[in-house]
């Protein structure tokens, strides 16, 4: 464990870390790829294995929360979304006049920092999500270049997303909740699909690899044409027998989420069919499988 911090001398290239998660490890990374000299890094505590192997890793003192912010000019909070008010307020005596902080919250806009600009009101804040999967730090440092990323807050956050080589936009407080649904719909429901395409073709005794040029075809005819433009299949060419087949041959378990789809599909198409919305609404149009209860009854 480390006493006091008493700190370096303070410049605008020095960074301090508070959550040393994928995401705000990456990004510290980044930056000091840039020429930040990371001065300190805190975890869930001192002597936490995360917080010292990301103290290793960016040659960087690890530090109580309280002091983290000693000597740093930028302060990335990378902590879960829940935390980052608490940790805000933990944080406040510690950091230097002017300082910048910022976290990295998708769903969370500068409204946590309410606490912290009441007490501070000497320092900046922003926010800067970057809209990337970051399944590792190693990853994280490959795919953050050329993505995009959400930001708002201080004049300096665009400064930052340039040296993260991240396409920037600015997000309201109030748009914070749609903004991050739509992240949350591009990447967890998009993998949550594709599982069940893989349990489909386990059914089917299908390798789930055969799906795969299909699949990013389809993303990327979505992103070259515009959804409605790349949109094929039974729904869209009012094929009811076509999904009346799928609904009756697949595991009960199955259907609700096919029919969700199929449902947005329809309405992507700007299909208005009567029968299809029966089929897609009523459970009882099926005939299960021999021994299978009909779950509508």
């Amino acid at each position: 464990m480390t006493g006091p911090v008493t700190g370096p001398v303070t410049g605008k290239g020095t960074l301090a870390l508070v959550g040393p998660g994928r995401a705000g490890s990456t990004v510290a990374l980044a930056l000091a790829a840039q020429g930040y000299q990371v001065v300190g890094v805190a975890g869930r505590a001192v002597d936490a294995a995360s917080t010292l192997a990301a103290s290793a890793c960016l040659d960087a003192e690890p530090r109580f929360v309280a002091q983290v912010g000693t000597g740093a000019m930028v302060v990335v909070i990378g902590t879960p979304d829940a935390a980052i008010e608490a940790t805000a307020e933990a944080i406040a005596p510690s950091l230097e006049p002017d300082a910048l902080v910022f976290h990295l919250a998708g769903s969370r806009g500068l409204e946590v920092f309410a606490e912290l600009r009441a007490r501070r009101p000497d320092v900046r804040i922003g926010a800067l999500h970057p809209l990337q999967s970051l399944p590792s730090t190693s990853a994280g440092l490959e795919r953050l270049p050329g993505s995009w990323a959400a930001i708002a807050g201080d004049a300096e956050i665009d400064r930052i997303a340039e040296l993260l080589e991240v396409r920037a936009f600015r997000v309201a407080d109030g748009d914070r909740e749609l903004y991050h649904a739509a992240a949350v719909v591009a990447s967890n429901h998009l993998v949550a699909l594709l599982g069940q395409v893989e349990r489909l073709a386990a059914a089917a005794g299908v390798p789930f690899d055969a799906f795969a040029p299909l699949a990013r075809a389809s993303v990327e005819n979505a992103f070259d044409l515009g959804p409605r433009a790349a949109l094929t299949g039974p729904v869209a060419r009012g094929d009811l027998a076509t999904v009346e087949g799928h609904l009756a041959a697949m595991d009960a378990g199955e259907r609700d989420a096919y029919r969700a789809l199929a449902r947005e599909a329809a309405r992507l198409a700007e299909r208005r069919d009567h029968a299809l919305d029966r089929l897609l609404d009523d459970l009882r149009t099926l005939q299960p499988p021999d021994g299978e209860e009909n779950p509508s009854s």
